[in-house]
């Protein structure tokens, strides 16, 4: 597909500047950016590849001021960043086709509710009494256990599994690998050197607009429900310990922790690898820097933590600086001392 910068401009409400009729069929990052193609600039950081792009179009902030001359053309608008998502989105759908209909082989219980325009994907399991909302895509290989509710406009991708009793809300998208509703890690020590494994009969509720990505696994909870609340997006490789509850809108990236039983607030963010031991409480907006790890909860809603054990960042920034001199305050510390002995000596 093909599309001029006045097309675009009048898509996204935009300004052009420069040449109304340049013409893009793909999309590339603004440093890697060739004839033909569209760029966005968003973060200051990325500011001199615009004077040295080769991309035919550039979406640019109103706020833009150039300082030399620019070779592409621009199309000024309010946010450059979430304009690129837009245009992103309407590219997808046009090149994805639509996948719908009962693919074969695949098993399908008799007692399972089917919506209208589904699509289940070849070699897929659907267990007892499963309900599916309408326009779900259940893709190739994935398992949905008994008892399971999916709601309408979810997607599960390949191989994902989704265990007994499950909820899944509307307009969720599980990707490939993941798993939801694999048991607990709960294990009672005996009187000798085993353990006994606790039973664990809760479930996993998604609410809507969630994203669990590849290999990502939710467990369910020992009793009640392991919560992930509407507009949570979790990336590849996490793990939620059973019992959790995951607030609104919060964002979490690669391989974070939350051990069972903590409650994260709304709108949280986690960097990658961030770690939470169980039992927390996570106050609303709460940030954690990548490879925290958080063994306290914290109250404070939009508190920002870093370090390991993690707290505060300004606090960790002070001793980080304090850290980064103590090989010349050991080396000076230790000049001190010869100098102490020399006037020993001397007395």
């Amino acid at each position: 597909m093909e599309f001029t910068a006045n097309q675009i401009a009048e898509f996204l409400e935009g300004k052009v500047e420069g040449d109304g009729e340049a013409k893009v069929n793909n999309v590339a990052k603004i440093e890697e950016g060739k004839s033909g193609t569209l760029a966005f600039l968003a973060n200051p950081k990325y500011t001199s590849y615009i004077y040295t792009t080769n991309a035919s179009i550039v979406l640019v902030n109103k706020s833009f001021k150039a300082d030399k001359k620019i070779n592409s053309t621009l199309i000024y608008v309010e946010d450059a960043y979430r304009a690129f998502v837009s245009l992103l989105e309407m590219v997808a759908e046009a090149m994805f086709e639509e996948k719908t209909g009962i693919e074969e082989p695949c098993f399908i219980h008799e007692s399972v509710t089917k919506g209208t325009n589904l699509y289940i994907g070849a070699f897929a399991y659907i267990g007892k009494n499963v309900k599916l909302g309408n326009n779900v895509k259940i893709y190739p290989q994935v398992y949905i256990g008994d008892n399971v509710t999916i709601d309408e406009g979810t997607t599960i991708y390949a191989g994902a599994k989704v265990y007994h009793d499950c909820v899944l809300g509307k307009q969720n998208t599980i990707h490939s690998g993941a798993v939801i509703g694999a048991d607990g890690f709960g294990f009672a020590p005996t009187d000798t050197t085993n353990y006994k494994k606790i039973p664990q009969i809760g479930n996993v509720i998604l609410e809507n607009y969630v994203e669990i990505g590849s290999n990502t696994t939710v467990d369910r909870a020992t009793m009640g429900s392991t919560i992930i609340r509407k507009g949570v997006k979790l990336d590849n490789l996490i793990q939620i310990g059973h019992n959790v509850e995951v607030g609104e809108n919060t964002v979490m990236a690669a391989q974070v922790g939350i051990a069972g039983s903590t409650k994260i607030g709304k709108n949280c963010m986690f960097g990658g690898q961030a770690g939470f031991a169980g039992h927390l409480i996570i106050a609303d907006e709460v940030k954690a820097a990548a490879m925290s790890g958080v063994a306290q909860s914290v109250k404070e809603k939009g508190k920002i933590i870093m370090g390991a054990p993690a707290y505060d960042i300004s606090g960790f920034m002070k001793s980080f600086i304090v850290q980064r001199n103590l090989p010349e305050m050991s080396r000076k510390v230790r000049q001190l001392e010869k100098d102490i002995e020399e006037l020993k000596r001397n007395l």
